[in-house]
């Protein structure tokens, strides 16, 4: 099951890696342009929102199709995509998003319409007579995306805004209320099951790239992405670990903070469950943190590691965003210690299977 979560994962971060390029160029463009950003432009801010609803869902939909079925599977993924955005009824307003961007419907629909894209032509390409192929090639395509614009504009694409806007809703609500540190909790469970992509890009990315293009900045960037309460958990590992966790630790850490894969630390989570209240408690430090400095960054920072975090802290946010991350780091490297002093990881067979067997021990977990 966790072999199948990781690859399911993957997958999903497959979609998205390759265009985060973009998405540091649109988050670049926010934090200069908008009326708080450093030079505010009203003839730049107008890229904004373009960007945001429709290039990078539809990169998103072309990029998972092409992981489907090729350069075809990308096409027809960015039809599809396009009849998801106009059926979710985007408003742009001033140059924001009125609703979240259709990142998640993006992820669905981009691969599932290369695969029907594929299936087609497994049944008829064999059939097509010679000289024929480019005539079959392109009406094929053209007719499937045709069919599938229409469905995502009349079906799909309400259905996907409104789960968009229900996430939206659900977390903007626990924010309202004060609540937005507990948010952690179920964000922390479904990181170590490989789900951070899907939780990051399909959920809060989407609801901060709606607050950043009016403010300039989001805290929904730096609930998912937040390094310190996995580098706090690792440099528990190394302090008062055993065996091989204890001597992977160091390099787990460098991979994590400075190369921002997050994955590494999983295994250390799921071979002690325990230790997921250690990641509970840097993350809920860390995010009362971020309330009380009202702190954000103005884009994703993807991979999240601190290079990616200098990069997308907007002008004045600083000290709020790295002292949440420090506390991550103590609060979760504190309790972390403790949990290992009374609860100790028991040195199995299964133990060393979980962290992995890279060169240096260092877990493959990213």
């Amino acid at each position: 099951m966790l072999a199948r979560l990781q690859k399911f994962g993957g997958f999903l971060a497959g979609m998205v890696i390759p265009n985060i390029g973009a998405f540091i160029a649109w988050g670049l463009i926010t934090a200069f342009f908008i009326p708080t950003g450093w030079t505010p432009n009203d003839d730049l801010l107008e890229l904004v929102g373009p960007i945001i609803v429709y290039l990078l869902p539809v990169l998103i939909g072309f990029t998972g199709g092409k992981m489907v079925y090729g350069h075809r599977g990308g096409v027809i993924g960015s039809i599809a995509t396009m009849g998801i955005i106009v059926g979710a009824d985007f408003a742009l307003e001033s140059g924001a998003t009125g609703d979240p961007p259709q990142f998640l419907g993006a992820m669905l629909v981009g691969p599932l319409a290369a695969w029907i894209m594929m299936k087609i032509d497994q049944a008829f390409q064999d059939k097509v007579a010679v000289g024929f192929e480019m005539l079959y090639n392109n009406f094929s395509l053209g007719i499937l995306g045709f069919g599938l614009a229409i469905v995502g504009r009349y079906i799909m694409g309400p259905i996907m805004g409104g789960i968009a806007n229900a996430l939206g809703n659900l977390v903007e609500g626990i924010t309202d209320a004060g609540l937005l540190p507990v948010a952690d909790i179920p964000i922390e469970v479904g990181k170590v099951l490989f789900l951070n992509n899907a939780i990051n890009h399909g959920i809060l990315a989407p609801l901060g790239a709606a607050d950043a293009a009016e403010t300039g900045k989001s805290i929904y960037f730096l609930l998912e992405t937040n390094p310190g309460p996995g580098l706090g958990l690792l440099l528990a590992y190394w302090f008062a670990g055993k065996g091989m966790a204890k001597l992977s630790a160091p390099g787990a850490i460098v991979i994590h903070f400075f190369g921002g894969i997050h994955e590494i630390y999983f295994p250390y989570v799921l071979m002690h469950p325990i230790m997921i209240v250690s990641m509970w408690a840097g993350g809920i430090v860390a995010d009362i943190i971020f309330v009380a400095f009202d702190a954000g960054l103005s884009a994703t920072p993807s991979p999240g590691s601190i290079f990616a975090y200098l990069a997308v802290t907007p002008r004045g946010e600083h000290l709020g965003v790295y002292l949440g991350m420090a506390a991550a780091v103590a609060a979760a490297f504190v309790v972390g210690t403790l949990l290992l002093r009374i609860s100790p990881v028991k040195e199995t067979e299964g133990t060393d299977e979980m962290i992995g067997t890279m060169p240096g021990g260092i877990p493959t977990g990213g």
